[in-house]
C-alpha cells in the first residue's frame, strides 16, 4: 500500500488511527500497540501477501537472538549469528541478481524482492548490536515487534535507533492530547504528500525523458542532459524527503516521535555537511555501525580511507544489487576523502564557491546513481560535457532573436520534457520554482506553524486533484531500494 493512493488516506489510516484511540482509552496501551502491529502487518501484505510471513520471521529471530545475547552466555556467538542471519537474508533476496550476474548464472531463479527489507533489516542489526553494547533495556515481544513493523517507516525508512523508538512504545498512549497530535502530524503528512505529488512526480516528466534517451544510446545534446540532471536531483530530493515527511507526520499522529531525516542537503557547503543533511538517519547508521566499528580514523590515514571507501560503497550497495550504485557510493568516498585532505591542510573556500562546487559534485554523481547502465552514464555525461552539441529549440528565437547566431535551431528538443514546444519553458519555470524552494526557502520543520500553513493551503488544491484523479499512482523512488 501506497502513501499517495486514497486508500491509504481515506480508508487505511483513518480506521487504524480511529482504532488505536479507541482501544487505548477503553482497553489500554498493549492492545491499541496490538491494533497498530496487526494494522502493520497487513499494510506490508497489502503488496504481496506471503511475504509478510518473512517479515514475521524476521522479527521473532531476531528478538529470540537478543534474547540470547542477553542471558550473557557466548554473547559475541550469537551476536554475529544474528547479524549473519539479516545480512544473508538481505543478501540473497536483495543481491542474487548482482552475484549470478558477477559469475554469469541464469537470474531465472532471482527471489522476489520484499519491499523495505533493506530498511528492517538494518533496524534489527542495530538492535542486535545495541542489546551486545547494553546500550538499550529489555523489552517485551509486542514493543519489539512494533518497533520493526511500524507502518509509517517500514518500507523506506527513516532508519529509527531501538533506544530511541521503543521506549515510546513502552509508553504508548495515543488517546493523549490526540487532536493536537493529528493536527500537527497531518499538517507534515500532507506538505509531505504535497512534496511527492506536486513536485517529485511533476519534475519526473522533464528527468526521466533524457535517462531513457541515454539509455537507448541516443546523442542528447547539452540542454537535454542538463534539464533532466537537475530535475532527477529535485526529484529524487521531494520525491524520498517527502516520504520522510510523511512517515514523520504519521508517526506523529500516534504520538510517536520519528528523527529527521533531510535538512536542506542541497544548501550543504562541502560534501560532509551534505551527508550529514542527506538522508541522516542512514548516514548515522554507516558512521556508528560500520565505519567507527572498523576504525574509523584511529588507526592511521591509509587505514581511515579504506574505512570511508569501504563504508560508502556498501553504502551505495545498500541502495541496489547494480556496480552503478557502488560507483556512485565510490564517487561520495572520493569526495570525502578530499575533502578530508584539503581540511586538514587548512584550504579554505569563499562559502558561495564551496557551496556551488559541493553541488556540482553531487549532481555529477547523480548519473550513475539513476542510469541504468554504465554505458547509458557515459551516453549522459558526453550531454553534459556537450559533446553532442548545443542546439537550441525555434521557441527560443521567439525571446531572443539573435539566438540562431550562435547554436543550430531546431523545431523541439526531443528528449526534454514531452518534446512540444513549450517543453523548455516550462522546465525552466519548473526548475527554477523547485530550486527555489530547495535552496531559497527555510526546511519543513523550521518552518514558523503560519508559514507551514500557507504553504498547505496553496499546495491542496494541487495535491488533492493529484491523488484522486491521476489514472495511477506513482511509487516513491526508495521503493526500489
Amino acid at each position: 500500500m501506497l502513501f499517495n493512493t486514497p486508500q491509504f488516506v481515506v480508508a487505511f489510516l483513518p480506521v487504524v488511527l480511529a482504532g488505536s484511540l479507541a482501544l487505548d482509552r477503553w482497553a489500554g496501551r498493549r492492545a491499541a500497540l496490538a491494533c497498530v502491529l496487526a494494522s502493520s502487518l497487513l499494510f506490508y501484505a497489502w503488496w504481496q501477501p506471503p511475504v509478510v510471513i518473512l517479515l514475521i520471521g524476521s522479527i521473532v529471530v531476531n528478538y529470540g537472538v537478543g534474547l540470547k545475547i542477553r542471558s550473557g552466555g557466548a554473547r559475541l556467538g550469537w551476536l554475529r549469528a544474528g547479524v549473519g542471519f539479516n545480512l544473508g537474508l538481505l543478501g540473497f533476496f536483495k543481491y542474487a541478481v548482482l552475484l549470478l550476474g558477477c559469475v554469469g548464472a541464469s537470474a531465472k531463479l532471482t527471489p522476489l524482492l520484499p519491499l523495505g527489507i533493506s530498511f528492517f533489516s538494518f533496524q534489527q542489526i542495530m538492535y542486535l548490536v545495541d542489546t551486545y553494547r547494553a546500550e538499550i533495556d529489555s523489552a517485551p515481544f509486542l514493543e519489539y515487534a512494533c518497533f520493526i513493523a511500524f507502518f509509517p517507516h517500514l518500507i523506506a525508512g527513516p532508519i529509527v535507533r531501538p533506544g530511541h523508538i521503543i521506549p515510546q512504545f513502552l509508553n504508548f498512549a495515543p488517546s493523549w492530547a490526540w487532536q493536537d497530535r493529528l493536527a500537527a502530524g497531518a499538517e507534515i503528512f500532507l506538505l509531505g504528500l504535497a512534496k511527492k505529488l506536486v513536485l517529485a512526480d511533476g519534475l519526473a516528466r522533464f528527468a526521466n525523458p533524457g535517462f531513457a534517451a541515454a539509455a537507448q544510446g541516443a546523442p542528447i545534446t547539452l540542454i537535454e542532459a542538463w534539464v533532466a540532471l537537475l530535475a532527477y536531483a529535485l526529484q529524487i530530493y521531494f520525491d524520498f524527503s517527502g516520504y520522510s515527511d510523511m512517515a514523520i507526520g504519521l508517526a506523529r499522529m500516534f504520538g510517536v516521535g520519528f528523527p529527521l531525516n533531510f535538512y536542506s542537503p542541497y544548501k550543504a557547503a562541502n560534501i560532509s555537511e551534505f551527508w550529514r543533511r542527506w538522508n541522516i538517519t542512514l548516514s548515522g547508521f554507516l558512521r556508528d555501525y560500520l565505519y567507527i566499528p572498523l576504525g574509523g580514523n584511529r588507526r592511521g590515514e591509509t587505514r581511515r580511507i579504506f574505512n570511508l571507501m569501504v563504508t560508502m560503497l556498501l553504502g551505495g550497495l545498500w541502495h541496489g544489487a547494480a556496480l552503478r550504485f557502488a560507483l556512485w557510493g565510490a564517487l561520495h568516498g572520493v569526495y570525502l576523502i578530499i575533502h578530508g585532505w584539503s581540511s586538514r591542510m587548512g584550504l579554505r573556500l569563499p562559502r558561495l564557491l564551496a557551496w556551488g562546487l559541493t553541488l556540482l559534485c553531487v549532481l555529477l554523481a547523480w548519473v550513475p546513481f539513476r542510469a541504468p547502465s554504465f554505458a547509458a552514464a557515459l551516453t549522459f555525461y558526453r550531454g553534459l560535457f556537450g559533446v553532442n552539441g548545443f542546439v537550441l529549440p525555434k521557441i527560443v528565437l521567439l525571446l531572443f532573436p539573435g539566438a540562431g547566431s550562435f547554436a543550430p535551431i531546431v523545431p523541439v528538443l526531443p528528449y526534454l520534457g514531452e518534446a512540444r514546444a513549450f517543453s523548455l519553458p516550462q522546465g525552466v519555470v519548473f526548475l527554477t520554482f523547485g530550486w527555489f524552494i530547495a535552496l531559497g526557502l527555510p526546511q519543513l520543520h523550521d518552518m514558523k506553524r503560519s508559514a507551514r500553513s500557507f504553504a498547505l493551503a496553496t499546495s491542496l488544491a494541487m495535491t488533492t486533484q493529484a491523488l484522486f484523479f491521476a489514472p495511477y499512482a506513482i511509487p516513491f523512488l526508495y521503493y526500489q531500494f
